[in-house]
């Protein structure tokens, strides 16, 4: 008989109902997280003395066996791994024993605990990759500080610009995903164990020494709210939405850039695919389906809020309906980041296409307009008056067209008022453009070089700061190992 059933209730579940509550297939991602929690709630209970040394022994013993026997072997006609654990723990060691490592808890705490610490190593990983991928645009973009191409404005020729200063672009966006990346572990990093169902517990337990023993950086304070709330999800979820809006601009953009009209980049064989009827295809697969993905994430997040709205308190079976949707998140965005990783460090960079296309669509206009505003001192407005009408007529730029153009607009000839023909000529030229803009932010080479100088030591900071957070989890494991030896070795001396 199942072991919670058989007080309250009488008749077992059909296997059709047990197919509709059953959660095993995704709680296989919480297996070890729950393993190492038991652990850690048994050595708290023996030492706040709610079991004795014997007792903790032989349940810590169990949990070693059934963590390393592994999930197969569990008894698959539980609606969840938490129960199928414990009874698998109760046949190894016996009620009388393995009944006791329950006291102090519910599931409810449970699996909230288990999530939490399965979901911070994912978010650790993709920090990690996230910082990966901003150091490939680094990489790429110190190649290429030199390599102009046409800056796009509502997808036209708007301005000359660099490769560098676009992925630099993407790179700034990245890491603003690390810092809300970074904030979403902080919240996610908290304690709920020891809440029990919601009202806590009547043991005298230690929820500051489970916080200690599996690296929480505090303990959730209120137990109604540690084991109902299910925002430390919707947060990464949404995180991870932002994410892959960013990632999904950057396939557009090699998409784009791979297109036989543009032919700025080709993109590496292992990204790319090629038609089952047109021998000549080479398709943007990776790029297209990294883009397609982007709706999985954002389905899964408006999947959890739906799930979520509108649960009173405290803990609902809803909300095992939400944890799916996060991990079927969490793989999709990773894999993503990997793949744009790829795609940006192999791919092939055709520098004379982007230089030719730099020429076209009058892109220079803004810096004629500047040009006309510093030289003669004329409001900007009527300088970019003046140079949209030479635009509109398709006509080449010189003194003599724009002095035609001045004596209409404001009776006056611009040579007369300090525009000479060589000043012309550098506002026309693509990289006399670039070098004058120097501003902070801009895409001249000495101002791109100082952006990267300084994402790179943003990027060495992350990576401090990942170390830092998995020498924590490191530190806590480690203390929960040793008060498992030392608990096995004191009940053999004593023995």
């Amino acid at each position: 008989m199942n072991i919670l059933r058989r007080g309250r209730l009488s008749i077992e579940p059909d296997k059709d109902i047990m197919n509709f509550t059953s959660s095993m297939e995704a709680d296989k991602r919480i297996f070890d997280a729950d393993i190492e929690i038991d652990k850690a709630h048994v050595i708290m209970l023996r030492e706040q003395g709610i079991i004795n040394d014997h007792e903790c022994s032989i349940i810590l013993k169990g949990l070693e066996k059934v963590g390393k026997d592994g999930i197969s072997v569990l008894d698959d006609s539980y609606e969840d791994v938490h129960i199928a654990l414990e009874a698998r723990l109760i046949e190894i060691v016996g009620e009388d024993t393995g009944g006791r490592m329950h006291s102090g808890r519910s599931r409810n705490d449970e699996v909230a605990t288990c999530i939490r610490i399965a979901l911070r190593q994912e978010l650790i990983g993709l920090l990690e990759e996230l910082n990966r991928l901003i150091k490939t645009f680094l990489n790429i973009a110190e190649k290429h500080t030199d390599t102009i191409m046409p800056g796009l404005t509502h997808t036209q020729h708007a301005q000359p610009t660099t490769l560098s200063h676009n992925l630099m672009a993407h790179a700034n966006a990245i890491f603003r995903d690390i810092q809300r990346t970074k904030g979403a572990y902080e919240r996610t990093n908290q304690n709920p164990l020891g809440s029990a169902a919601f009202a806590s517990t009547g043991f005298p337990i230690s929820r500051e020494r489970t916080t200690e023993l599996l690296g929480f950086d505090a303990v959730l304070e209120n137990s109604m709210d540690a084991v109902s709330t299910r925002d430390f999800m919707i947060e990464t979820i949404s995180c991870y939405s932002n994410l892959m809006t960013n990632l999904s601009r950057l396939a557009e953009e090699l998409i784009m850039w791979s297109t036989s009209e543009f032919n700025f980049i080709e993109l590496d064989d292992r990204y790319s695919s090629t038609s089952s009827i047109m021998p000549q295809k080479k398709n943007p697969d990776i790029a297209e389906l990294m883009r397609g993905k982007t709706g999985t994430v954002y389905g899964a997040l408006v999947s959890v809020l739906t799930i979520c709205k509108a649960l009173p308190h405290s803990y609902n079976r809803d909300l095992q309906e939400a944890t799916p949707h996060l991990w079927r998140a969490t793989d999709t965005v990773r894999s993503a980041v990997r793949m744009a990783d790829g795609m940006v460090r192999t791919m092939n960079v055709k520098k004379g296409s982007m230089r030719s296309a730099a020429n076209i669509g009058f892109m220079t206009a803004t810096e004629l307009a500047d040009t006309i505003v510093r030289a003669t001192g004329i409001p900007f407005r009527t300088a970019h008056h003046i140079v949209g009408a030479i635009a509109k007529a398709g006509k080449t730029p010189s003194s003599i067209e724009l002095d035609e153009l001045s004596l209409k607009i404001i009776q006056e000839r611009l040579s007369d008022r300090g525009l000479s023909e060589d000043a012309i000529k550098d506002a026309l030229d693509p990289v006399e453009n670039i070098g004058k803009r120097t501003i902070e932010g801009g895409p001249a080479p000495l101002e791109i070089k100082r952006q990267i100088t300084s994402l790179r030591k943003k990027t060495e900071r992350v990576e401090n700061d990942i170390k830092q957070i998995q020498e924590k989890i490191i530190s806590a494991s480690r203390k929960l190992e040793d008060a498992y030896y030392q608990f096995l070795v004191t009940t053999i001396e004593k023995d």
